[in-house]
């Protein structure tokens, strides 16, 4: 998981040591225990990074050593790189103002210290500031009869990572119970790697319930495909054991299925389909299958990649509104801006075409890293109108 990224945290490490050792201790002639002493936090990470790289990194429990120790180095490393920037900022601006080195030098101090208090708060708090998301859809294709219709969307909940917390996992159930919804569906990804990540936990999320139901999808994560199986037939069982589990919660499963929802003499179609993603994430999506019986319908999908939409749903179909979750807007958001922008179009939030919507649901848990900040942990009230 580490080696992608292996060369650029190394880097990083001995450029932001090597950048404050150049402007301030090399000249230290007395005391060169603080010279020495200095190295020390970068050349424990430095080994540390090594050792989780090329160890076995596929168990869970290794995963979540990872994490925490990403939150340690982003702690330690962006304060230090953040400083280092203001302090060669300071150097340029120099040639036009000796002022101005000051005036960096202590940005740069503000900077770190604040974002250290980011990583900080993100780590402890920020994965448990749940937030309420009122949002509207309205079509002329929605029966009169579904005007106000109000379905709960949550998403990611990555339970192996909060497990540890049932009291938060209870919280979760009661912030969604509250919203009195006529419906409940979850887009994927319920588990880390494995199944038996619910055990203890399955009886609280068991305590869900709208009027027509929960129901709920599979992620790329449900496949467990990021582990390192004794054989093909343990993965497999793994995954039907995580079916056996959310059936026994009393969510239903659509898997290339769907379900009719009906008020008064109308009706809708609530579709669902396995992953489908862009590569190397799984397609195993079967949008058509899926959707036979509905013809003629307003419809609702649930499928877990918001790439989807745009790849099959929008150019292949006549769904009104499909919901998604997947990018997590990467667990940090600033002003409105998330890094996964750069990688999903779609990222967070209400997307409209020709009247058609999108809404990607940036989740509930944590994957890799158990932090958040800005991009806190969501749940969404969606409330269907007539136009």
């Amino acid at each position: 998981m580490l080696y992608r990224i292996f060369f650029f945290l190394l880097a990083l490490l001995i450029a932001t040591d090597g950048c404050i050792y150049a402007r301030f201790l090399h000249r230290i002639k007395k005391h060169r225990i603080i010279k020495q002493f200095f190295w020390l936090p970068s050349l424990i990470l430095a080994i540390l990074l090594v050792f989780l790289t090329y160890g076995d990194n596929f168990s869970p429990e290794r995963s979540h050593i990872i994490g925490i120790y990403l939150l340690v180095y982003m702690a330690i490393t962006i304060p230090k790189s953040l400083f280092c920037i203001c302090i060669l900022l300071g150097r340029f601006f120099r040639l036009f103002s000796r002022r101005m080195e000051s005036v960096m030098f202590y940005t740069g101090l503000t900077l770190g210290f604040l974002s250290m208090t980011m990583v900080i708060y993100g780590a402890t708090e920020g994965w448990r500031h749940f937030q309420v998301k009122e949002v509207t859809f309205t079509s002329k294709d929605l029966p009169q009869a579904f005007d106000g219709y109000r379905i709960v969307q949550f998403s990611d909940l990555h339970i192996g990572t909060i497990a540890g917390y049932p009291k938060d996992v209870q919280r979760i159930v009661e912030i969604i119970n509250a919203q009195q919804a006529d419906l409940i569906v979850f887009t994927g990804d319920l588990v880390n790697h494995k199944a038996d990540e619910l055990e203890g936990v399955d009886s609280i999320l068991s305590g869900l319930h709208a009027r027509d139901g929960v129901y709920s999808v599979l992620g790329n994560h449900d496949y467990s495909t990021y582990l390192r199986w004794e054989s093909p037939e343990a993965q497999n069982a793994n995954l039907a054991d995580l079916k056996r589990r959310q059936a026994g919660m009393g969510w239903k499963l659509l898997n290339n299925d769907h379900v009719i929802l009906k008020r008064d003499s109308c009706a809708i179609a609530l579709i669902g389909v396995e992953n489908d993603g862009e590569p190397p994430f799984p397609q195993l999506g079967d949008l058509p299958k899926a959707m036979k019986g509905t013809e003629g319908m307003f419809k609702v999908l649930l499928s877990h990649d918001p790439t989807h939409w745009r790849r099959e749903v929008l150019p292949e179909s006549d769904i009104q509104l499909m919901l998604a979750g997947h990018t997590h807007a990467m667990q940090f958001m600033i002003g409105g801006y998330t890094p996964a922008a750069w990688f999903y179009p779609e990222n967070k939030g209400m997307y409209l075409e020709n009247e058609r919507g999108l809404y990607v649901n940036i989740g509930l848990g944590e994957v890799m890293l158990p932090f958040r900040f800005g991009a806190w942990p969501e749940i969404t009230v969606i409330t269907l109108r007539c136009k």
